[in-house]
């Protein structure tokens, strides 16, 4: 709200309620304000963006691409304001990873699919893009680059969970839309325990 022309937010797979109590968001803003301002976090969470393309050449999504060919009209007009279905377009947007081997495979996750290059080159030739950007994923780089360079996968939560040991990254575009990355090491921790708020798996039918 500070900055409606330079900060963009996406909708994520944690942007959803189930991931909100099972990683600990539900419990700590109960914890610190009320059950009211989690229901706003929630509502703001089922509308934002799904996606976002920069200079007609990168696309940004939180998890991957739709295993079939579509186009970006397509995505605009996924339904929002809503949980996401276990399968779909937003689905798939929110929980696929890349692969990198040909063709599609089932999602270790259990949601989504894992698609390879050959997924990742149709999608963009499609679109007329040249690039995808997604998250979704710790890399203990921060970030890797893959499918041949047209992927890449930046993960900003450096010592994830407090016990990833991994490093943070972020990626700046100029005009020409070439990546450059920042890598960076997690702060010391407050002195709560990891994942104090988390309900775990044990929340997730709760």
């Amino acid at each position: 709200m500070a900055c409606p022309e330079s900060i963009y937010l996406q909708r994520g797979n944690h942007e959803t309620k189930n991931m909100n109590r099972i990683y600990g968001f539900e419990g700590e803003v109960k914890a610190k304000y009320d059950e009211k301002i989690f229901d706003l976090f929630l509502e703001v969470f089922c509308h934002l963006p799904l996606a976002t393309v920069i200079e007609d050449k990168v696309f940004v999504t939180h998890g991957g691409i739709p295993v079939v060919p579509v186009t970006l009209d397509e995505i605009k007009k996924i339904k929002r304001g809503c949980e996401p279905p276990e399968a779909g377009l937003m689905s798939d947007l929110l929980w696929s990873d890349p692969q990198p081997f040909n063709g599609k495979s089932p999602s270790k996750r259990g949601v989504g699919f894992a698609f390879g290059p050959d997924i990742t080159e149709a999608f963009l030739a499609k679109n007329d893009l040249q690039l995808l950007v997604r998250s979704h994923e710790v890399k203990e780089e921060g970030y890797l680059v893959e499918h041949g360079g047209k992927t890449i996968t930046i993960f900003s939560a450096p010592n994830y969970c407090d016990s990833m040991g991994n490093k943070g990254a972020f990626i700046h575009f100029a005009k020409d839309c070439e990546p450059k990355f920042t890598q960076f090491e997690a702060v010391p921790h407050p002195d709560v325990r990891p994942m104090a708020y988390a309900a775990g798996m044990g929340g997730l039918f709760t």
